[in-house]
């Protein structure tokens, strides 16, 4: 069993930066496929960033070159840089861990992913 904890949301400006960070309890956390997805009400869990167990990096089209997803194995810890934040940005943003190694498409399914955090609110005010 792997818990998924996420911090670092919070209220910004538009144009602000966040932070997120997502720890992973398990000794195993290197070899898992990580991903952050987002939620807003009325709309469907979407895709927003993923990186396999080498370092490989996936975006959704709506963030590539504001958001930087990266690992830290020995800190368990995955990471969501957010920057040039916009008020579409607002969400409930989730960490999620899946054991098997996906490639570029897969990795973008929610069903994928076997464990997911509780999640971390992020809003972007105009």
């Amino acid at each position: 069993q792997v818990q998924l904890v996420e911090s670092g949301g919070g209220l910004v400006q538009a144009g602000g930066s966040l932070r997120l960070s997502c720890v992973a309890s398990g000794r195993t956390f290197s070899k898992y496929t990580m991903g952050w997805f987002r939620h807003t009400p009325g709309k469907e869990r979407e895709f927003v960033a993923g990186i396999n167990w080498s370092g490989n990096t996936y975006y959704v089209d709506s963030v590539k070159g504001r958001f930087t997803i990266s690992r830290d194995n020995a800190k368990n810890t995955v990471y969501l840089q957010m920057n040039s934040l916009k008020p579409e940005d607002t969400a409930l943003y989730y960490c999620a861990a899946a054991s098997d190694t996906y490639g570029s498409f897969q990795l973008r399914i929610s069903s994928k992913y076997d464990y997911w955090g509780q999640g971390t609110q992020v809003t972007a005010s105009s």
